[in-house]
Order: structure tokens, then sequence, then C-alpha cells
């Protein structure tokens, strides 16, 4: 009879890890595999560059931009090769300290809405100008009399007043109007027009034209403001579409989009619809 714990013993389990799931490169490029998708297919249906899906199939996600971007490109990737976002998306967070809060809005074009006051006039100025032209005019009076002298009987006369116009008041600058929602609605009616302006966080865009035209790709900063018209339709994407408020045709879009989410959005000149 042997004494001790057999090969087959169960504490030999230890040995192995308790998490052995994929990481979330591993997963999507594996589902992209699986799929028979190209890292050049995939990059072409998102719209994230070829070396950022590289980069994140190896786990790399500095090239994002950020927390709020690299989790909106592993949903964007996820959809792509046929993944449930939700379970990578929890991954992230696990990995890098949970879910990122949204960052608080900075003041924005404080130096526009900062009006110089008017300047007040110079009362001072003015008075000791209009001393000094009396005392001359009463200098010039006395150097210039007949003979220097004054008759008998003669009756001193006095300078004339002198009239002093004081310096018109100028008239306060009034601050320029700010938009109103009416006015943001006045829109023409033969044309789709689409309003975005990002609330409290940078979000990247890109917009285009009905025979596809790129009318902007970028990034919209906090505060800033992008409006686009056309005869038919505007296709739009939205990197992050969790801080933009929209406006098609006049009328506010109340969809409430995620930070960090991807949108791919479509207006025409009927009511506003989601593409």
């Amino acid at each position: 009879m042997s004494i001790g714990n057999s090969p087959e013993s169960p504490e030999d389990d230890r040995n192995f890890p308790a998490d052995d799931r994929d990481s979330i490169g591993r997963a999507l490029q594996q589902a992209r595999v699986a799929a028979g998708l190209t890292v050049e297919e995939v990059s072409a249906s998102t719209r994230v560059r070829v070396p950022i899906v590289h980069a994140i199939e190896e786990d790399d996600f500095s090239r994002c931009g950020g927390d709020v971007y690299a989790r909106g490109h592993v949903r964007t990737l996820a959809r792509a090769v046929g993944l449930d976002p939700a379970p990578l998306i929890e991954q992230y967070d696990a990995e890098h300290g949970g879910r990122p809060s949204p960052t608080p809005a900075a003041p924005l074009f404080e130096a526009e809405r900062i009006r110089p006051e008017p300047r007040r006039p110079n009362w001072t100025a003015a008075m000791v100008a209009a001393i000094v032209a009396v005392v001359g005019f009463v200098g010039f009076t006395m150097f210039n009399g007949t003979d220097g002298q004054a008759g008998p009987g003669a009756v001193a006369e006095g300078p004339a007043p002198v009239k002093t116009t004081a310096p018109a008041k100028p008239k306060p600058v009034k601050p320029a109007p700010r938009p109103s929602e009416s006015a943001i609605a006045a829109v023409p009616q033969d044309k789709v027009t689409v309003r975005l302006t990002a609330t409290d966080d940078k979000s990247w865009i890109s917009a285009k034209a009905h025979d596809g035209k790129l009318l902007f790709d970028g990034l919209l900063l906090a505060g800033e403001s992008k409006t686009f018209q056309d005869d038919e339709r505007i296709d739009l994407i939205l990197g992050n579409a969790g801080p933009i408020e929209l406006y098609v045709n006049g009328k506010k879009i109340e969809d409430s989009f995620e930070p960090g989410q991807v949108e791919r959005l479509s207006y025409t000149k009927g009511d506003p619809q989601a593409g």
C-alpha cells in the first residue's frame, strides 16, 4: 500500500490559472479570422485605421488616444467581426481601472464673452483745458490793451466767458445676441441641415454629402459646433457620440448616446430619422 497523494490528486489542479479566457486582442483576432476577414477589410468597414487594428489585436491600446476611444474601437471592431461587445468592454474596464468618468466642461470662449467696459469721459482733463484757455485769454487781453493802461473812468472789462463743450458720452456697445433655438430652426426647407455641438468632451466626426464629397473629417473640441448642408442627404460618423448635441432640420435629436460609442447616421430633407 502506498502512502501519500497519487499522481492524479486534485491538489495538482492548483498549478493551473483560474481565468484562462483569451485577451481582448486575441478574441478579436480569432473572430476576424473565423469570419474570413482581413485587417484591411475590417479597417474599411469600421474606419479604424489599419495600424490601430493591428495594435488592438496585440492588446496595445496606447495608439487609441485614451480610454474613451479605446472602448469605442473595441465595441466597433467586435460588432464588425460578429462578437458581443459588452463582455469585451467589461474586460477592458476591469483591466484598465474601470469605466472612465466624463471630462468636466472647461470654460469655452471666455475671451469672447468678456466685453470691454465703455470708456468714461475724462472730465478732469476737460476742466484743466478750460482753465488753461481762460487764463491764456486773460493774459492775451491784458498784453494787448491800449497803451498798456486804462483811461480815467474806464471800466475794466473781464474776459468773455469761454464756453466749454463736454465731450459726448460714448454709447455702450451692446453684445451680439446669442443664436436662439428659433434661429436654428429657421433652416431652408429645400435642403437637409445638420448642426453638431460637442457639449462636455471632444469627439471625432466625419460628414459626407449625398455624392460622397467629404465635408469634414476631424476632432470637434468641447464647446465647438459645426453645421453642414446638402440638397439631398448628409451621412455622419461620430467617434465619441456621448457628448454630441445634434440638430437636424432645426429639430433636436433626443437620442442619448454613450461616451465612446461610435454611431453611423444619415439624414435627409424629411423628418429627422437615424440612418
